[in-house]
């Protein structure tokens, strides 16, 4: 009884772990990995992931106030440039007189989310347009923001490149990178809020409560 009892507990800790490891998973920082694997792979330079200006993109994000009408088309709009210094580095903790230049921006909203490698494809690069920002070789660095609205959809996704030098630019007060929720940005390892990743991380757990119950029933019928 004690050998099952002890490979019971064994299985729960090893199930706990997984979750608390998937809990983790940042698509932001996954995109941004897609995307200096395709800058690379277009003989372009890779780019430094900062997160004072990711945290300045999820800011941008929070800007539309999950308006996903106001991202694209003839009636899309942007905030202002002075919003930066004014609203979204206090926010972030970034200090103003590091700010650099933004060289280049994409901002997608879409009703459904899309995990990091099908967001790049299908929603943030569709156009040549697009793809003239991603590979521009003025870029020194890159930050990434993801938000859902409302637990769910719509999901906005923004890229912002700077040719700023990475380690003086979108300097963080204090070296801290501040969580912001909801969503999540890129550079800090920091799990996403929003509703990216819940359904995935409940059919996770679902499944693997699922398995430890039968490996428990064969355990005890044995």
């Amino acid at each position: 009884m004690a050998t099952r009892t002890l490979i019971v507990v064994s299985i729960l800790i090893a199930l706990g772990s997984a979750s608390a490891a998937d809990s983790k998973n940042n698509p932001a920082d996954e995109l941004v990995g897609v995307i200096n694997q395709n800058r690379t792979a277009h003989k372009s330079s890779t780019l430094a992931d900062n997160p004072g200006l990711a945290c300045l993109a999820l800011q941008y994000i929070k800007a539309y106030d999950g308006n996903c009408d106001d991202v694209a088309g003839s009636d899309a709009k942007k905030p202002a440039e002075t919003a930066f210094a004014e609203t979204f580095a206090p926010n972030c903790g970034v200090e103003v007189s590091t700010l650099g230049q933004i060289s280049g921006r994409l901002l997608a909203c879409q009703s459904k989310y899309a995990e990091p490698a099908e967001a790049f494809s299908n929603v943030l690069f569709e156009n040549g347009k697009s793809l003239s920002i991603l590979y521009n070789k003025n870029h020194t660095e890159v930050g990434v923001g993801i938000q859902g609205t409302d637990g769910g959809g719509p999901y906005f996704w923004c890229v912002l490149f700077s040719s700023g030098n990475p380690n003086t630019t979108f300097q963080l007060q204090g070296g801290t990178a501040i969580k912001q929720r909801p969503g999540c940005y890129s550079g800090t390892n920091d799990p996403c809020s929003a509703a990216t990743r819940s359904r995935l991380s409940s059919s996770l757990t679902v499944t693997g409560f699922s398995l430890l119950a039968l490996v428990v029933a064969s355990i005890f019928v044995n």
